[in-house]
Formats: structure tokens, C-alpha cells, sequence
């Protein structure tokens, strides 16, 4: 355990301090704030809605049932279990770290924001894949991108990011194998182009 934690602050010391540029220094506290994201959030509603009606409606109630999920456990249980210190309260900024952003007052593992981005992606990569296929790389590497954002800017390890997207995907997964199976006939609920 000593030398995976050891690892991992060698690892966030490279993706903060030694990948440092001034494009990153400016995009990544971006890609990290939640309201850069509203314009997307609210397309996908609407496109969902719009081009599926009643399925697109099940989808994104699904959708947010997920996130929820995903945030509580992640905020709500696992955090406060395990009570791992952000990387900006451990090592002193300006010296052994890079911070961009607020440090946070909650706990670091796992990244929360991964957990929700990456809920989403693979939601949608299962609910809407089959239709648009070449969604799948674009929200991987937007939920990735994300999740590198927390490492950058100071406050997450990499490997609470790592935690964080593993938790998003089971869940997005989870969710969508429960809600295919169980709220609707999954026969004829799966979005087909007409």
C-alpha cells in the first residue's frame, strides 16, 4: 500500500507540476467547472427528447437517476469512509504542487467529478451506442478528459480519478442493465434510427 500511495503521488506530481504548460493552465480549470457544461447537458435532454420522445424521456430520467446514484455514493459514502486527504491540504502549494482552482473542503477518494462524467458516457455509450456509434470515443475521452482536469489543477490524486471512473462506468452500466430489463421491454425499447 506504502509504495501504490507513493506511486500515485509520484504520478500526480507529473500530471501537475511536470505536464504544466499555460494552454492547460487555462483549459483545464475549464473542463473541470460544472457550468462550461450546461450548454451540453441541456442539448442532450433536448436531443433526446426531441428525436426519441417517450424512450428519449426514459432515457433521461435513467440518466439522472444514475448520476444521483453516482454522486451519493461517491460524495456520500465512500468518501466519508475512507477520509483520504485532497492533495492541496497534504503538500504546500507553490512548492511541491500546482493549485488552479479552490482546494475543496470534502475528502479527495474518489474524484466525484469523474465518477458523474464518466456515468454519463457510458450511459449513453449503452443507451445510444448501438445508433450512434461514433459517440463512443468522443464521450470517453471527454469523461477522461475531465478526470485528468482534477489531477492538473490540484485537487485529486490520480488514483481517485482512477476509483472515480471505475465507480461512473460500473454504475452507468449497472443502471442502464436495470433499466433496459426492468422499465421497459428491452425488445422494444432499444433506440433503433427510423
Amino acid at each position: 500500500m506504502i509504495s501504490l500511495l507513493q506511486f500515485d503521488e509520484n504520478l500526480f506530481h507529473f500530471i501537475n507540476s511536470g505536464c504544466q504548460n499555460p494552454v492547460f493552465d487555462w483549459l483545464m480549470p475549464l473542463l473541470r467547472n460544472k457550468y462550461v457544461w450546461v450548454p451540453l447537458y441541456l442539448f442532450i435532454v433536448g436531443f433526446l427528447l426531441l428525436n426519441f420522445e417517450k424512450k428519449g424521456l426514459f432515457i433521461v430520467l435513467a440518466l439522472v437517476l444514475a448520476v444521483g446514484i453516482s454522486d451519493n455514493v461517491s460524495s456520500r459514502f465512500i468518501k466519508k469512509n475512507v477520509q483520504r486527504l485532497r492533495p492541496c491540504k497534504v503538500l504546500e502549494p507553490a512548492q511541491d504542487m500546482h493549485l488552479l482552482v479552490p482546494c475543496g473542503s470534502g475528502f479527495s477518494f474518489p474524484s466525484t467529478h469523474a465518477a458523474n462524467h464518466f456515468t454519463v458516457a457510458v450511459f449513453l455509450i449503452f443507451a445510444l451506442g448501438n445508433v450512434f456509434r461514433r459517440i463512443k470515443i468522443p464521450l470517453l475521452l471527454w469523461a477522461t478528459a475531465i478526470a485528468f482536469a482534477q489531477v492538473y489543477v490540484g485537487v485529486h490524486f490520480p488514483l481517485d480519478v482512477l476509483a472515480g471512473a471505475l465507480l461512473g462506468w460500473l454504475i452507468g452500466w449497472g443502471v442502464w442493465l436495470v433499466f433496459r430489463r426492468f422499465l421497459v421491454d428491452s425488445s422494444s425499447f432499444i433506440v433503433h434510427r427510423s
